[in-house]
């Protein structure tokens, strides 16, 4: 067998996944005459979405505090607006939608869904299943430019794993109301891993 006959390949793989957790986006929102008011009321319906979350056992954090001048349709002053900006992470994807109809009784219209973002606590079992497809990808395409040249395939005398990507994207979320309660649906994600691999030919 020539060592300095070999065929390398990079095969790809991929897994699904259900999200099983989520992170909540929210604002609050106030506009007022002055600055000092418009603080004012941004703080009072931030501290009602804090005391729903901690209601939860969940912990909110601000993510943005900001002010600034609002004008009408017409460009003429009107005062000025203040957002403040949360993040809460739910165990559940079930857990993330009864906390935005919670927050959406308890705080009214100044609240601002910014988004929902679902997450995978634990990658590790779709990882592995990624990087089995990867080598699968890898050796059939091996075998196949082997023959090809009119060889087959030898020991393997190098691997390089292209990294595991993992979940490729939030996924599409579908937000509906459903007995009062906003109700997520996770959908699936995927997990993407490559693997490069080198044979000796024979």
């Amino acid at each position: 067998m020539d060592p300095s006959r070999t065929v390398t390949v990079t095969g790809h793989g991929t897994a699904t996944v259900v999200p099983d957790s989520a992170v909540v986006r929210v604002a609050t929102a106030c506009r007022a005459a002055g600055v000092a008011e418009a603080l004012s009321g941004v703080s009072t319906s931030s501290d009602r979405v804090v005391e729903v979350a901690r209601a939860r056992d969940l912990v909110p954090g601000s993510t943005g505090l900001s002010v600034w001048p609002w004008h009408d349709h017409e460009g003429r002053a009107g005062g000025f607006e203040a957002r403040h900006s949360l993040a809460v992470r739910c165990e559940s994807v079930e857990e993330a939608g009864e906390l935005l109809s919670e927050l959406a009784e308890a705080v009214g219209d100044a609240l601002v869904v910014d988004g929902v973002s679902l997450d995978v606590g634990d990658t590790s079992a779709a990882r592995a299943t990624a990087a089995e497809a990867a080598w699968d990808d890898a050796r059939a395409h091996a075998v196949h430019l082997a023959a090809l040249a009119g060889a087959s395939l030898g020991e393997v005398v190098a691997i390089a794993e292209g990294g595991s990507q993992g979940p490729g994207g939030p996924p599409p979320l579908a937000l509906r109301a459903a007995e009062a309660t906003a109700r997520l649906e996770p959908g699936e994600t995927s997990v993407h891993g490559a693997v490069t691999v080198t044979w000796l030919l024979a």
